[in-house]
């Protein structure tokens, strides 16, 4: 009778275990996607529904992604995001630092997971990177070095370069201390950087119209949200006046763009999707720690640099991750 019992027991354990294991596999999850950007320039959403499917994620079946664009209007982000809370999606993810502010400000609880964030230590969105110890964690962007970084790429594409303009948003977190290593760099390369600064989107002309003054040899373009939905003016602009340009991802190289130096994106989504993953089953962002990006990539497009008359030095092409042709 007991080893009776025993079977019982252990076949009704069995059986629970199967049935909580079926609820898992057949839950739909709801998580929230906030970008100061628009649907049309955004890369999000062809990479985060691809790297949430290698985890089992499926649109449409056991998942439902809410987009929310503010369409370079940064002023809309606190609605969007307590839209978002509104809809009490599982996990929200914001983008870069004005819309996890707006997120920051929109919940303390909702788990928020960041896509790039500049110094969340220093802007106090976590205590550490190691132990975030709240409602958020995260990627942070590429390291302030990368501003340095790209002014020697240019200059090696291109070594007649005397006056670079950097298009750029000062007040854009973590781009100033972008412009101070990109300051560093043109110093040491006896470069002449000439700082072309945009607020809001109105700006834009009028930034273009000082390029044209300032005649400039090339351009390295941070793109903010305020301005990342004019970015096709922007690349047009480039081509038209036969400008160099280098850009800090490689969305705009098959519009014109001559260089591109940037984190993987690939990886980058592939890390977020891991997060939305250990969150969805049961972790605390307060226990996850913020990751910092290691794989960057080098990318070239040769079809732009035959039409500006460059020939790209062979040892740069051999260090390219991408060679456009």
């Amino acid at each position: 009778m007991r080893r009776i019992g025993l079977a019982v027991v252990l076949i009704l354990s069995l059986t629970l275990a199967s049935l909580a294991g079926e609820a898992q596999v057949g839950k739909a999850y709801h998580i929230g996607v906030l970008s100061g950007g628009s649907q049309q320039v955004a890369i999000a959403p062809k990479l985060l529904p691809k790297a949430l499917r290698e985890l089992g994620y499926i649109e449409g079946q056991n998942l439902t992604i809410e987009w929310r664009f503010a369409d370079g209007d940064a002023a809309r982000l606190p609605e969007l995001a307590a839209d978002l809370v509104r809809l009490k999606v599982d996990v929200l993810l914001a983008a870069f630092m004005p819309e996890i502010l707006a997120a920051r400000q929109a919940t303390t609880s909702l788990p928020i997971v960041m896509i790039a964030s500049a110094d969340p230590v220093g802007n106090g969105l976590v205590a550490s990177l190691a132990r975030p110890g709240g409602n958020i964690t995260g990627m942070t962007i590429q390291p302030p070095e990368f501003g340095g970084k790209q002014v020697e790429l240019i200059k090696q594409a291109v070594p007649r370069l005397s006056r670079l303009a950097v298009v750029w948003e000062p007040l854009f977190p973590g781009f100033m201390a972008y412009y101070q290593h990109a300051q560093t760099a043109a110093r040491a390369l006896g470069l002449t950087l000439i700082s072309i600064e945009i607020a809001k989107p109105s700006d834009l002309e009028v930034a273009l119209a000082r390029i044209r003054k300032e005649r400039p040899d090339g351009l390295a373009v941070w793109p903010s949200q305020s301005f990342a939905v004019q970015m096709p003016r922007v690349l047009d602009f480039a081509v038209q006046n036969r400008l160099p340009s280098i850009y800090p991802t490689r969305t705009f190289m098959g519009s014109g763009g001559l260089m591109s130096y940037a984190t993987d994106l690939n990886e980058t989504y592939s890390r977020i999707a891991a997060y939305v993953d250990k969150i969805l089953k049961g972790a605390k962002p307060a226990d996850l720690p913020v990751e910092q990006p290691t794989r960057f990539e080098l990318v070239i497009n040769l079809k732009t640099a035959k039409a500006l008359g460059l020939t790209i030095p062979q040892t740069l092409l051999q260090r390219a991750d991408q060679v456009i042709q």
